[in-house]
């Protein structure tokens, strides 16, 4: 009975890794997201996690600011604030490489990120440190990234670990013009 429990869990964990789009299939989509171009100056984000059940666990705004020494390279300093209060800082530095690639690093990301885009589409791969409750777990993310026009992008993130969903973040980006409160 145990063996085919087991066999059961690895062959779903097997078919739900094979089951994801490829960042390709949004390289018609428009417009064309030029990483430097939308990530630059101030940007608002909302977002929330949600439990693998659907439960909205946290809610939170994210303040960042985005500035880049060339088009290839770029700090994005994100200030979040929960809805409980909590305060968080990740500071990203952003590469691109030379196949086109990206790679970004924070003090909470466990090696490189490695992100590709497509189209109006960025799909980012990383091992987040994750706090929760005074302890730090090691968790998978799977990020993607859809610009929806000049001023807006759209974030979905499904975490996982040893190949099981723990939930999803989902995050909506707004630049803001010059002059508009925050």
């Amino acid at each position: 009975m145990k063996l085919k429990t087991l066999f059961t869990t690895a062959l779903t964990a097997l078919l739900t890794a094979c089951g994801h789009v490829d960042v390709e299939h949004y390289a018609q989509e428009k417009p064309v997201l030029e990483m430097s171009s939308f990530f630059n100056g101030t940007i608002d984000a909302w977002g929330m996690f949600q439990k693998r059940s659907g439960e909205v666990a946290r809610r939170f705004h994210v303040e960042i600011q985005a500035n880049w020494s060339s088009p290839d390279e770029g700090t994005l300093d994100e200030h979040f604030t929960y809805s409980d209060g909590e305060k968080q800082r990740r500071v990203w530095t952003l590469k691109r490489q030379s196949d086109g690639t990206w790679q970004g690093t924070a003090d909470d990301v466990v090696g490189v990120a490695t992100g590709r885009i497509a189209g109006n589409a960025l799909r980012w791969t990383y091992v987040l440190r994750l706090p929760v409750d005074g302890k730090e777990y090691l968790v998978n993310f799977d990020d993607w990234m859809w610009q929806m026009d000049d001023q807006s992008m759209m974030n979905r993130s499904t975490m996982s670990k040893f190949g099981f969903d723990l939930g999803e973040v989902t995050l909506f980006f707004r630049k803001r013009v010059a002059g508009s409160p925050s």
